[in-house]
This record gives structure tokens, sequence and C-alpha cells, in this order.
């Protein structure tokens, strides 16, 4: 059995799970692949550090396609890692605006009340590109960075159609998948966004 030395006191305790989450963010990487419209979770085999697949989940991305600008409404390509994790241990279908937990809980008739919000529920991963000028800062056509752009992995609800691209941008998950990736992953996870069309 391997035993786990908890300095005491609340700097021991946050040193401790700051090192734990940097652990997690080194042994799992996150792929997401516009084509298939799926997203995957890898962990690193200890001995052979060759990626394992862990789970699968279908996602939707931008109805606009593929782009990294600024108002575009469009999903970005590249390496990425998770820069801020929202929302946990609140309650399935939490209604966010702004990255904040509106004190509501989605259902039919919150849908009907405002049937044109883009419902961000559950939790929310933010991401932040890795590549600069193409997912990072700007480039010659203007501001193409995904972190600025406020570009998640978040749940929707679940009466929304995955496996078709219909976001502004984001990625969507459903609910109880965007929960169990959350508890998995650190902030500081790759998160590697591609179009690969399957052969």
């Amino acid at each position: 059995m391997t035993r786990v030395k908890v300095c005491s006191g609340d700097k021991g305790l946050a040193e401790f799970s700051q090192h734990t989450e940097m652990l997690c963010s080194e042994s799992y990487t996150i792929r997401i692949n516009i084509a298939n419209q799926r997203l995957s979770l890898y962990q690193s085999d200890q001995l052979t550090q060759e990626p394992i697949e862990l789970a699968e989940y279908q996602v939707s991305t931008a109805k606009n396609g593929i782009g990294s600008l600024e108002g575009s409404g469009c999903t970005p390509l590249g390496r990425h890692r998770i820069e801020q994790k929202i929302g946990a241990d609140m309650p399935v279908n939490t209604v966010f605006v702004g990255r904040v937990a509106t004190g509501e809980i989605y259902d039919e008739t919150l849908k009907q009340q405002y049937p044109h919000r883009d419902w961000i529920l559950s939790r929310i991963l933010w991401l932040a590109g890795c590549e600069e000028g193409h997912n990072k800062g700007q480039n010659d056509q203007g501001i193409c960075d995904t972190y600025q752009r406020y570009i998640y992995i978040h749940g929707t609800p679940d009466s929304e159609p995955m496996g078709v691209p219909l976001s502004h941008g984001c990625v969507r998950m459903r609910n109880q998948d965007i929960i169990e990736l959350f508890d998995r992953v650190a902030v500081g996870t790759v998160v590697d966004i591609v179009n690969e069309p399957s052969r």
C-alpha cells in the first residue's frame, strides 16, 4: 500500500491539494474531434506513457464551424489547457450566466420563460489556448484568444442534440457527462481540438 503523508495545517493541505491537481493534470488529456463530434479522455500508461482511452462522449461544437477569431462564433483548433473549473458540487442543471450560478435549476418552465438563452449548465471547463497567434493572443486578422473568447466545455439541456454542431463556439456536453469529466480532470489538463475525418 502506498502511504501519503499530509502536512498539518491549512498551508500543508493547500500544498498537497495543489500537488495532487498537478499530477492529475499531467496524467489525463482530452481530445475533441470536430469531424465526428466526439470528446475522448485519455490517461497515460504508467509504464509506457502511451495514452489509454478511458471514456468517449458525444459533444456539440460550433454551428459556424472552425475558427479562432473573436466574434466568429466558431470552435478553435489546436492545443489548449483547462484554465478554470467552475461549478464544483453544484446541483445538476444549475444555470450559469457570466460563469456565475444564478440560483436557477434548468427545467422546461425556465426554457419557455427564456427561449433565447444560450444555456450553460452544471459545470464549466474554461479553456485557454497554448499557441500564440493561433488560439492565443492575436494575429493579423484580430484577437484569436480562446480564453478571452470565453470558450468552454459545458453542460447543455439534455433535450439538445449531441453529435451535431450547434453551439456558439463552445463544446456542449450532456450534463451527467460534463460532471463525470469535470471530476476527473484538473486545471492544467491538456485539451487538443482537432478536425480529423474518419478514414
